[in-house]
């Protein structure tokens, strides 16, 4: 009896376990944490740090509603929760880590405020410092604001501490990215001008503010989703046209010097729906650690009436001789 008892223990727990365990990945299906709840990092960047990966996302949870400021391009949105951080040492199977910049409930006037836009986290480790820094897009709910703000923690998994916001070197920011280089130096890549031309601002030897040098680039291209890679001393940048949440073919550009000049390359994308992206939006493009070329392409597939159902799309990415490309792949795995 007590050996039947537990095959049946045994049998009923399996399914669980198996729900977790991810061998492959499956873009654009549901993607489960550790625990087997669905993984809710979107917008999100990625770091690597003591041999284990940390993705940070926006939590998109609750009614997916349309201010009435944002209706003439569609722009529908849940109220903040914060920003969430999932670990992982294979890429597959991560554990969430939490909630580690909590949206402000009581104060309508704070930027982290459930009524405001928290969007597009990325966290950078500082040695000097010995600090992780997360860089976010923080906006109102109208996105006049257009501010770039920065949190800091002791700790990859949090809590961070949010420091503020500002318009960096003046101008405006919204879709954003954080580069860091080879010589620990790290740049801001943001949409700024109503998101007319990008902007690459140099950030301060601790990462906590702008430096002052920075530069316009893709002057009047109208680009939004940026993200940005290095392989063997040259600068890839990937980006979106700016078509609110419907999806539209990806941009992508090279250059020697991350000031430019970049040139562009065109759409990465190959395969079934590349015109569209797949029907995704760039959000961060992950240098495999270890395996020195091998790059991931961390897309969004937004789901605009029902946010919280939004999707990942985790492509390989191939370098070329005239760029990368980014092929569709119903499944697939990462070499070792």
């Amino acid at each position: 009896m007590k050996i039947l008892l537990s095959l049946t223990l045994a049998a009923a727990l399996t399914p669980c376990v198996l729900r977790a365990a991810n061998t492959e990945f499956k873009p654009g299906e549901i993607w489960t944490d550790t625990s087997g709840a669905p993984i809710n990092a979107h917008g999100g960047g990625l770091l690597y740090h003591d041999q284990t990966y940390y993705w940070y996302g926006e939590i998109k949870t609750g009614k997916t509603w349309s201010p009435k400021s944002n209706s003439g391009w569609g722009g529908t949105r849940v109220d903040v929760v914060g920003i969430s951080c999932y670990s992982s040492k294979d890429l597959l199977n991560w554990k969430h880590e939490g909630n580690v910049l909590p949206a402000v409930q009581d104060d309508p006037q704070h930027e982290l405020h459930k009524s405001k836009v928290v969007e597009r986290p990325k966290v950078i480790y500082n040695k000097a410092t010995k600090k992780f820094v997360m860089w976010m897009h923080i906006d109102s709910e109208d996105y006049q604001l257009a501010h770039a703000g920065v949190a800091v923690s002791d700790q990859p998994t949090g809590p961070f501490q949010y420091l503020g916001s500002c318009r960096p070197d003046g101008a405006m920011s919204r879709d954003m990215t954080v580069f860091q280089d080879d010589d620990g130096k790290a740049y801001l890549f943001h949409s700024s001008e109503d998101n007319k031309t990008m902007h690459i601002a140099l950030l301060s030897d601790d990462y906590l503010k702008p430096s002052g040098k920075f530069a316009r680039v893709f002057e009047g291209r109208s680009m939004e989703a940026p993200a940005v890679f290095k392989h063997q001393g040259r600068y890839y940048f990937m980006a979106s046209d700016c078509t609110g949440w419907a999806p539209n073919a990806a941009r992508s550009a090279v250059a020697d010097s991350i000031w430019g000049p970049w040139r562009e390359l065109g759409n990465p994308c190959r395969g079934p729906d590349a015109a569209l992206t797949f029907h995704g939006q760039s959000s961060y493009i992950l240098p495999v650690a270890g395996q020195p070329g091998t790059f991931i392409c961390y897309l969004d597939r937004w789901k605009q009436f029902d946010l919280q159902d939004s999707r990942y799309l985790w492509l390989p990415l191939q370098l070329t001789a005239a760029g990368f490309e980014v092929p569709w792949k119903d499944s697939w795995k990462l070499a070792k």
